[in-house]
């Protein structure tokens, strides 16, 4: 069922055949309501736009995964900065209780949206939310909503995706793999369908070392991999989830690759491309400075050293952290799309148009930056930008060698943690501390793959992309990773995460850092003491020694 989210024009208008009140004098409207049998278009002027705004002004958009991270700096940033877009619709499913109203309306609460509202205060109108569920066959959508979309939409993004590394394969295959090709035979009834842009990831190809702008042979056949996944029961998928996955680290990056195959096979003649972008994290500039929402990879590691939870993770620290910037990606997504539609009308026969599915690698190996880099600096500003909510101060490292990396986690994570759950039991409360200790080895461990090997990325599609594009839009859609200033970055990138993640505001940095320098202070005495009882240990072993062989 289709939920539209609208405001009240504030007056009664008569509305014409296309659903909207223009006059001679006006420039832009959104203030209109769009019916079952009419499209309401914002169009506006395009004698001023950029060629990236002209290719959206007057388009409605489909999108999944548009309550995700990428996927809500994908709609602000196309509302912001394309005020001519018709409408988004937006795939939405309803979850814990509430429908797909109202988890668009938490979307909007979000912080990240404050400067469109100020900017384009009704934007509310050109969103529609459409229930469905990318788990299900047909995205889980409903045959009036299809025939909606079908009708209105010429550019499509498939974002939505389960990112978990450790995601069941019985989940991830239907997500993943299945909704692609969902997304595929939905935009292949599109009459106006302009561009498709499938989102993967950089590391679908991850069992290689050299990865180019190309589709890859899939390590399964998708058609199979979607039947076995219907066929077999739970049990026995995790069982041969091992023996499928082969060369590839985890479910994520397998059924990535999976599904860039079946994009490939599915395009024909349609205007279809491939997005990979690389690590995603925190925004650099916009809307807001380092707004990030997830934990996920090196922001789940910066905020565990940072409450002083995490002290080691098994990592070669002078390879490259493949990073980038999640305003920079969704920039360059957008302008993906308009250069896919680029493409299609550059080739004249209906053979040229099959023969290409462009793919962009998004990566960061033209500013390159280390992981001892990464650590470095997100070290040095998170002293500037402690948190309260610390329990030990900062003192954390990258371990290359993993018996190093195993001692670190035993003197370090589980013993204190051991002794203090058993202080916890003694007290009468709940032990938590190797609970939680468990939950961050796992992550760890998924993550082990990535930080302990180096790719290189071929990304000159992405390179030709970026040169086509005129000054304005080169502005306005900022995504050149040369650009980056990697210290001003991680500055924003740690406040970010004090702010968004852990929620301890800055107005209580300045007793988060009394409480750091007191932390500080019993982290030295505890070292003194501890080096104390190592020094007179080995004396009274060595005086043992003496008198035994004297």
């Amino acid at each position: 069922m289709v939920e539209v989210l609208l405001e009240p024009c504030g007056q009664d208008v008569a509305v014409p055949e296309n659903g909207c009140n223009l006059d001679e004098n006006t420039t832009t409207t959104t203030e209109c309501t769009p019916r079952d049998d009419d499209r309401c278009d914002s169009i506006t002027e395009e004698s001023n736009m950029t060629p990236i705004q002209r290719f959206y002004n007057g388009q409605s958009i489909f999108m999944t995964g548009g309550t995700g991270f990428m996927g809500k700096l994908l709609m602000e940033k196309l509302l912001r900065e394309c005020p001519g877009i018709s409408f988004i619709y937006l795939l939405v499913r309803p979850k814990k209780g509430k429908d797909v109203h109202q988890r668009i309306e938490e979307v909007f609460d979000d912080p990240l949206f404050s400067k469109l509202k100020e900017k384009q205060p009704k934007f509310r109108h050109q969103v529609v939310a459409i229930a469905g569920d990318c788990s299900l066959p047909g995205l889980g959508i409903s045959a009036s909503d299809r025939a909606l979309i079908t009708r209105d939409v010429s550019i499509v993004f498939h974002v939505a995706a389960t990112v978990r590394f450790d995601e069941k394969m019985k989940l991830a295959v239907p997500i993943n793999v299945r909704s692609p090709k969902d997304a595929l035979d939905l935009s292949r009834e599109m009459p106006g369908l302009k561009s498709f842009v499938h989102v993967s990831t950089a590391y679908a190809n991850c069992p290689l070392n050299m990865i180019e702008e190309r589709v890859y042979d899939p390590p399964m056949e998708p058609e199979k991999l979607i039947t076995l996944m219907e066929c077999i029961d739970d049990k026995l998928v995790d069982e041969i989830t091992p023996q499928l996955l082969g060369e590839w680290p985890n479910t994520y990056t397998f059924t990535k690759a999976v599904a860039e195959s079946i994009v490939k096979k599915g395009a024909g003649d349609l205007p279809v491309g491939i997005f990979r972008p690389a690590i995603v994290i925190s925004t650099y500039r916009e809307p807001l400075l380092g707004w990030i929402d997830n934990l996920y990879g090196p922001t789940g590691v910066a905020a565990g050293a940072g409450t002083g939870i995490l002290r080691s993770i098994h990592c070669n620290g002078s390879i490259q952290a493949n990073v980038v910037p999640g305003d920079l990606t969704v920039n360059a997504l957008i302008a993906c799309a308009w250069d896919i539609a680029n493409r299609r009308r550059s080739t004249t026969t209906t053979e040229e148009k099959k023969i290409e599915v462009p793919v962009y690698n998004y990566v960061s190996q033209d500013n390159p930056i280390t992981y001892d880099q990464l650590k470095t600096k997100s070290e040095k500003h998170g002293l500037e930008f402690p948190t309260g909510k610390a329990i030990w101060y900062y003192s954390f490292r990258n371990n290359k060698h993993k018996l190093v990396h195993l001692f670190y986690v035993y003197i370090l994570h589980l013993l204190p943690a051991l002794l203090i759950d058993t202080v916890t039991v003694c007290l009468g409360k709940q032990p938590r501390m190797l609970k939680i200790y468990r939950k961050i080895h796992k992550f760890m461990d998924v993550l082990n793959y990535f930080t302990m090997k180096e790719w290189t990325f071929q990304n000159d599609t992405y390179k030709r992309m970026l040169h086509s594009m005129t000054p304005e839009d080169y502005e306005n859609f900022s995504c050149d990773i040369t650009r980056v200033n990697w210290d001003n970055y991680f500055r924003m990138y740690v406040r970010g995460i004090r702010i968004y993640l852990i929620k301890d505001p800055i107005e209580t940095l300045q007793q988060a850092r009394v409480k750091w320098q007191r932390l500080y202070w019993i982290h030295q005495a505890l070292k003194m003491i501890l080096a104390y009882a190592v020094l007179r240990i080995c004396w009274l072993t060595m005086f043992y020694l003496f008198r035994v062989y004297a």
